[in-house]
């Protein structure tokens, strides 16, 4: 169990929950949502919830077959910083967590594929970004989190891809995963070693640049802007609090926990927008996947 449990670790399970709700958020915003709501077959039976199932574990593989391979990269790093993770601490050899992390991609794209061309081609973008980060992006301060940007952004277009034809009206959607998951990553550069003030201070105004921008996307996008209203006070709840006590302190320790806000209120983030193109109901759906989220954390490392 303990050798489950560590193979588990090098996926990041709480950081997956999120991915999905990319995934479920582009599904909703390219109009699936409505499409089974509206169909009267067996819901296991839609063609159009089948895309969805295959969507949702296309980014199963992509999000844990990139961050195993993160730690792959890292192995030598984490083994004078974080001996506890699993590869240095000898609970999983290099080479199988390599082995494992790229089948993990493999399935990502394959089952994005079953969606249609256009998705495996998402898919296999998304795989190419993600290990190109893990490799060379992280340790570029301009390029790194544009670079983990893009990941997310095509992770939400992954989702949107369930009909391609709505790529062309929405592709500009991932433009706030791609900043938001951005500032995550310039907040993150002081997770170690702390003493990151400018990066914070970036990373809080990207934020509120989100939030504005959401607001906008709430405005023209949406049939009833008030229904946001309550997804974004946790949205900004959730992200605020511990930054800012992190701008105060610049210790690693409240640097990680705003770094583990940012992450899990992906899901916030994501049922927003879910909220905006297919009514607060499905913003709801998005939402449950937070407690579980939430929950996996308590049992995995988020960073």
């Amino acid at each position: 169990m303990s050798k489950i449990k560590a193979y588990l670790q090098l996926t990041r399970p709480a950081n997956i929950v999120t991915a999905i709700a990319d995934i479920w958020a582009g599904f909703a915003v390219a109009g699936g949502a409505l499409v089974i709501f509206a169909d009267e077959t067996v819901l296991i039976q839609s063609p159009v919830f089948q895309n969805l199932l295959w969507l949702t574990l296309s980014t199963i593989g992509l999000y844990g077959g990139g961050v195993a391979f993160n730690d792959v990269f890292d192995a030598a790093l984490d083994a004078k910083e974080r001996p506890e993770r699993p590869i240095p601490s000898g609970r999983v050899s290099k080479g199988n967590a390599a082995w494992m992390a790229f089948l993990l991609l493999v399935m990502g794209v394959v089952a994005a594929s079953l969606v249609g061309p256009i998705s495996g081609l998402i898919a296999l973008i998304v795989a190419g970004l993600a290990v190109l980060y893990d490799y060379w992006g992280k340790h570029q301060s301009i390029i790194g989190p544009i670079n983990m940007g893009l990941c997310r952004a095509g992770n939400l277009l992954l989702g949107v891809s369930a009909f391609p034809i709505m790529l062309k009206s929405y592709w500009f959607l991932g433009i706030i995963p791609l900043v938001f998951v951005a500032a995550i990553t310039m907040i993150s550069r002081g997770e170690v070693h702390g003493k990151n003030r400018k990066a914070l201070i970036g990373g809080f105004a990207m934020y509120c640049l989100i939030i504005l921008a959401l607001i906008d996307l709430a405005y023209f996008e949406g049939k009833n802007p008030l229904h946001v209203i309550p997804f974004l006070i946790l949205f900004a709840y959730m992200i605020f609090p511990p930054l800012i006590k992190a701008i105060r302190s610049q210790i690693p320790q409240m640097i990680g926990k705003a770094v583990k806000a940012g992450v899990i209120s992906l899901i916030i983030l994501n049922a927003t927008m879910a909220s905006v193109f297919a009514g607060w109901q499905f913003g709801l759906i998005v939402l449950i996947l937070l407690p579980v989220s939430l929950w996996l954390a308590k049992k995995f490392a988020v960073t």
